[in-house]
């Protein structure tokens, strides 16, 4: 049996949130993905969450969110972090912030309701996700991330379950380092917090050295080291092109505001075998949202 896994890159501003509600539609019809999952801490005007974003994020089809370096940046995002049960913290802050460390998600039909276990031998399997902050060139302070993930996969209430790994990071070398520890151990390892995709989506090989002896993982871990960005992209990474131009070139102070320009929804599809617990194929989304059509022109 196979699960359908699609998750979007980080959503950015009012752009970013009108195309999830044009395009996951479309998503789910082509894909007919069992999850979707996104990044949302620069849903709220390009920094941090609010609860009626996330309302909003969830009625328009995603089924669990992430959440980054700019977790806290909207405060009353607090409440929803500590009540509700799809949406995470990443899991290498201190012990004391409020929000989960990980999820389980199960996989829910057209009318809403949750789908069978695999305890009949047929239903679809809960995934558990969880996202950490990487170390090198990051302003927030975080916790080792290797040892994080390695302490909440033995902590997880299932044997060998079906398990996907944000890294919210700036080193592309971090993130690819987390690939390779995870390799075989996870189903998929995606990299978020940069706002450009990268060309390197695949499943990871078995690594063997020179002496015949496994070293990095038996393989079977989907890859890839930025999923991209949900949002305005002639822009810098979400924010008006003119307005980071300007303080790059003179020093000068500008806001950064949200760009309006080129909405696309970006993120990869990755099906897992369901029996081995491990990736199958990993493939980049790159779509375009019609600014013509609603939500982006009421008609």
């Amino acid at each position: 049996m196979s699960l359908r896994i699609v998750f979007l890159g980080d959503i950015v501003g009012g752009p970013g949130c009108k195309a999830v509600s044009q395009l996951v539609p479309v998503i789910r019809e082509r894909w007919e993905p069992d999850l979707v999952i996104a990044n949302a801490e620069n849903s709220a005007n390009g920094t941090g969450l609010t609860p009626e974003i996330y309302k909003k994020l969830c009625a328009r089809g995603i089924d669990a969110i992430t959440l980054g370096d700019h977790v806290f940046k909207k405060k009353q995002i607090v409440q929803t972090l500590q009540t509700e049960s799809n949406i995470i913290r990443p899991a290498n802050l201190s012990a004391g912030a409020s929000g989960k460390r990980w999820m389980c998600v199960k996989p829910r039909s057209e009318d809403g309701q949750e789908k069978p276990g695999e305890q009949d031998g047929t239903g679809v399997p809960g995934v558990y996700i969880l996202t950490v902050l990487g170390r090198i060139f990051m302003n927030m302070p975080a916790n080792d991330p290797f040892a994080t993930v390695d302490g909440i996969l033995d902590e997880l209430p299932e044997r060998d379950p079906i398990v996907i790994v944000e890294v919210h990071a700036e080193a592309t070398s971090e993130k690819i380092a987390m690939g390779w520890h995870l390799n075989g151990r996870v189903a998929a390892v995606v990299g978020t917090h940069t706002h450009t995709p990268t060309a390197d989506a695949r499943i990871l090989p078995a690594q063997v050295d020179g002496t015949g002896t496994l070293s990095v993982g038996p393989g079977g871990t989907a890859y890839i080291s930025d999923l991209g960005m949900t949002g305005p992209h002639d822009s810098v990474l979400g924010r008006r092109a003119d307005r980071v131009v300007a303080h790059m070139t003179t020093n000068m102070p500008f806001p950064f505001d949200v760009a309006e320009g080129n909405p696309r929804v970006q993120g990869v599809v990755i099906d897992i075998d369901t029996n081995s617990k491990r990736a199958t194929t990993i493939e980049h989304i790159d779509l375009a949202a019609d600014v013509t059509k609603p939500p982006f022109a009421q008609g």
